[in-house]
């Protein structure tokens, strides 16, 4: 986390987000930011449609590569700071929140109830509880990877090209291309051919 913050920093709240520096998630834009997505994703999940679903997720998300699809129900927090590459897919049950960048790579698939964690909090109890600062760091998953059902993602995880995380994994810790990795905390058990 940057340490950059000081009494005359002249950036807005979203600013400071988007770099993943400590800020205020109860300055009013970002709650009002949020609120409006959440009313785009609410008419996502119960769109039938699918063709409908792909006009609606590509005014929720910042980039929208050809042929991504979400499965519904998903969630995210403000959705501009997500890049789906092409021929992404996600499962039922995607939750994502991009308080700063996340980058999906192209031909990326994700299992059901798949969590993606940009934010994260302050340890320090007192700094933390009802103050309304956290911060996030990027997460990038790139291309050709497979994401298995029930995975979580936390803040500033890097998953390398044509990797696949099994079931159930929490990934805490980059994690290299081209490997077979699983568990809690997810640790490389295979490695693959390129």
């Amino acid at each position: 986390m940057s340490q950059s913050n000081t009494n005359d920093d002249n950036r807005s709240e979203k600013e400071k987000m988007i770099a993943g520096e400590m800020y205020n998630a109860i300055d009013p834009e970002l709650v009002k930011e949020r609120l409006d997505v959440r009313r785009l994703i609410k008419k996502f999940n119960d769109e039938e449609e699918p063709s409908k679903r792909s006009e609606l997720l590509q005014q929720i998300v910042g980039k929208h590569g050809t042929k991504s699809y979400i499965e519904p129900p998903f969630r995210c927090d403000y959705g501009y700071n997500i890049s789906l590459g092409e021929s992404f897919y996600a499962n039922f049950g995607c939750v994502v929140l991009d308080v700063c960048p996340i980058q999906i790579g192209k031909n990326v698939m994700f299992g059901p109830n798949v969590q993606v964690y940009a934010a994260t909090h302050p340890v320090d109890p007192i700094e933390r509880n009802f103050s309304g600062k956290e911060y996030g760091k990027p997460i990038i998953i790139e291309d050709y990877v497979w994401i298995g059902g029930g995975v979580i993602i936390n803040p500033g995880v890097k998953i390398g090209e044509g990797s696949t995380i099994g079931s159930g994994s929490v990934v805490t810790k980059d994690i290299p291309p081209y490997v077979v990795a699983a568990g809690n905390p997810c640790k490389v058990i295979k490695q693959l051919k390129q």
